[in-house]
């Protein structure tokens, strides 16, 4: 069996820990240890087991660089780790290198031919691996133990390892195809992998991330261990699996002559997705005809061995004894589920063909406590196989990364890659093309420019500005410094775009706009959080006038509802940060408000509709009176107009390095306060006098102009 080819440690259960690499001229495997490229195998020659008689040792595995295997009072022998390109302790990136080349993602011909070489003849016991190509990660990553659907291959996450691998110290179950170890067994395996990793290190968060039927065991290890800290990532749980159309087979299995071979071509469609699909998708995406009819021809002569890769990984009796260990799996699971008090994140498909998944991560976000589901209504059942999905940047965007019990707006970020700026930038392209925004800023010795060369690279940076109606400004504004000048800006924004685990009206489900900033480096407003964006020397993105000035009135446009307290101005002197004070102006030229706060309180229903809102949320500045105190979530109601354009205009950076002493004083530092407020006005209107000298300010002028120049080209504007 070519075993090195496979590309990853294997840490069996209770087996010596040494390498282990198939001999010349021989299939069976020797106890040498030797340097392999791709597979380092953790091992004794397996031993067989039975279902009746499993003798496990603890399985919790301490694997660094060169580490320990299993629990340190229960073995005493070491293993050497011998890798050419094995790098940990990668640091994290500066926030102002944002931007970074992304690697190639292995594609599903890696899962079967990986597979293939993982498929083995012993029958038993379930063991770990680690693959190599997540050897590089970060210092103090947490622990992610992968728990593989039916298959028991453990190389569902394939297509992920690279970017988990920076950031997770990852483990995958591997289950070989002739094990029968119970449901029950498993769930003990890897119970006692968690609580010897959890005694190691007890401040580290412990992801197990399941598919399918390693969900249920994922659950069934919660609902067992409620005080360890661990985080739960279910991909189509198969805790459905009584209301699925699989269930029906095992009968159907068991009276099927052995003589007759099953046929798998229905579940390599299921596998790979429709045909169709794909390559509509990567002519939306802008990949050439041809690239994609050869992409698609090289799967469909692949395909047969596809189908022997299959009919390995579920042979007759290995199929009939998956299925049933399903339905014993989702029965123990469901009996549990009070039980479960762990962080959940439930993945759910809307075209899943096994199991009917949308409705049970519905089923789940309402039965277990502190659960969130992110949904993908055009995904397959193997969603994490899928060209499309990025299990990181769900990660990332639901804020179900970190490194300890609590959670770290600040330090447990990640910029967002490439790939994912695309995405987001995509995402709002309508906006930016009914805009056509235009940015100007004020070089440090006061020339007026062009574009955004005013913000200063280095930071600590403030940038302090009007908050526009329903934040629309925002968005383009932190894409533009990122796309022109590759600084990541840091949003401070409201809590309610960070709640978790609620049932009520606020469900993050509901609103993917709080993933998309939460990705971008949104970070809810504290003074803790921005003393820390402060010690970082972060790019800061602050609106005093918060919810207030976003959700404002009619005929409120452009005015501004700051507090009286001057609550960033100390801060900024404290660590030297650079202020930039800047003006917004354009919502008056895409809508209107009609039904503002004011008129929706007189009605009984959407009254109430808002103290259940408000309710529900974090409530901020309870301290302060007057206006800006009223924040009351709500959705005014909005006329929109023809598109006019938006405008930006950064000021002349304010230095307050050398001015710690002098802030203190209460009155020179209300003095900046009013200061930067007055600095802002003065943009507003100057941009409001300016703009009636555009003649690209109206969307037809400006639809024609692209038209002759090209979509892509920057539209003109008034002279500065």
């Amino acid at each position: 069996m070519a075993l090195a080819s496979t590309g990853a440690f294997i840490f069996p259960v209770g087996v010596s820990s040494t390498f282990l690499t198939p001999s010349s001229g021989n299939s069976n495997l020797t106890s040498n240890p030797v340097s392999i490229r791709r597979l380092a195998l953790s091992a004794e020659q397996p031993r067989a087991t039975t279902t009746t008689e499993t003798k496990w040792k603890d399985s919790g595995l301490r694997k660094g660089r060169f580490g320990k295997t299993g629990e340190e009072e229960a073995h005493s022998h070491t293993t050497t780790f011998v890798r050419e390109d094995y790098r940990l302790g990668e640091q994290r990136r500066t926030e102002h290198q944002a931007l970074e080349a992304e690697e190639e993602r292995m594609s599903l011909k890696d899962y079967f031919e990986q597979a293939k070489d993982l498929i083995r003849s012993d029958g038993g016991p379930p063991r770990w691996f680690s693959p190599l190509e997540c050897g590089s990660r970060l210092n103090n990553s947490p622990l992610l133990l992968f728990l593989p659907g039916a298959d028991g291959v453990g190389l569902g996450l394939i297509r992920h390892h690279q970017r988990l691998g920076k950031i997770f110290d990852i483990w995958c179950l591997h289950i070989p195809v002739k094990d029968r170890t119970p449901f029950r067994e498993l769930v003990k395996l890897v119970e006692r992998t968690i609580k010897a990793e959890h005694r190691r290190s007890p401040s580290r968060p412990i992801y197990l991330v399941g598919e399918s039927l390693g969900a249920c065991l994922a659950l069934s290890v919660a609902a067992l261990n409620p005080d360890i800290d661990l985080v739960l990532i279910l991909a189509n749980p198969s805790t459905s699996f009584g209301k699925s159309q699989l269930q029906p087979l095992i009968p159907l299995i068991e009276v099927i002559p052995k003589s007759l071979q099953l046929s798998l071509p229905y579940v390599l469609s299921l596998m790979t997705g429709n045909s169709l699909k794909m390559v509509m998708a990567n002519l939306e995406k802008g990949h050439p005809l041809q690239e994609t009819v050869e992409e698609l021809s090289r799967d469909l002569v692949a395909m047969p061995f596809y189908l022997s890769v299959l009919a390995d990984i579920f042979p007759r009796e290995t199929l009939l004894w998956k299925l049933q260990m399903l339905k014993s799996a989702s029965a123990f699971a469901n009996s549990r589920l009070h039980s479960v008090k762990a962080e959940t994140l439930v993945l759910s498909s809307g075209r899943d063909e096994f199991l009917p998944s949308q409705r049970e991560g519905e089923r789940l976000h309402k039965m277990i406590p502190k659960c969130e589901i992110r949904y993908f209504g055009e995904s397959g059942h193997f969603l994490l196989l899928e060209d499309d999905f990025d299990l990181v940047t769900v990660i990332k965007a639901a804020s179900f990364y970190r490194h300890s019990k609590v959670h770290d707006y600040v330090f447990d970020y990640f910029p967002p890659t490439p790939s994912e700026f695309k995405k987001v930038n995509e995402s709002y392209k309508w906006l930016y093309m009914a805009t056509s925004p235009v940015y100007i800023s004020t070089l440090e010795n006061g020339e007026i420019v062009r574009g955004l060369a005013g913000i200063p690279s280095e930071g600590p940076v403030l940038l302090v500005g009007y908050h526009m109606l329903m934040g629309l400004e925002k968005i383009p504004v932190v894409g533009q410094i990122l796309l022109e000048r590759n600084i990541l800006v840091r949003g401070i924004a409201h809590p309610l775009m960070y709640m978790r685990f609620t049932k009520g009206r606020l469900s993050a489900s509901e609103f993917p706009n709080f993933d998309t900033i939460r990705l971008m480096g949104g970070v809810p407003v504290s003074g803790k959080n921005l003393f820390k964006l402060f010690s970082s020397k972060s790019h800061i993105l602050l609106y005093p006038g918060g919810m207030r000035e976003a959700l404002h009135r009619k005929g409120e446009e452009y005015k501004l509802f700051w507090p009286k307290q001057s609550e960033f101005v100390r801060m900024a002197a404290r660590f030297g940060a650079t202020i930039v004070p800047f003006g917004a102006v354009g919502e008056d030229d895409i809508g209107e408000v009609v039904v503002d706060y004011d008129d929706q309180m007189k009605l009984p229903f959407l009254r109430n509709y808002i103290e259940d809102l408000k309710n529900e949320i974090v409530r901020l500045r309870t301290e302060n009176n007057g206006e800006v105190a009223n924040q009351d979530p709500h959705l005014p109601g909005i006329l929109p107009k023809i598109p006019g354009r938006f405008y930006y205009y950064f000021g002349k950076p304010i230095e307050t390095k050398g001015m710690k002493h002098v802030l203190r004083d209460k009155e020179k530092c209300d003095e900046l306060y009013l200061h930067i407020q007055s600095e802002i006005v003065k943009y507003m209107d100057y941009l409001k006098e300016k703009r009636e000298n555009d003649p690209y300010r109206n969307l037809w002028p400006r639809l024609l102009y692209q038209t002759t120049h090209g979509f892509t080209s920057e539209v003109p504007t008034f002279d500065i």
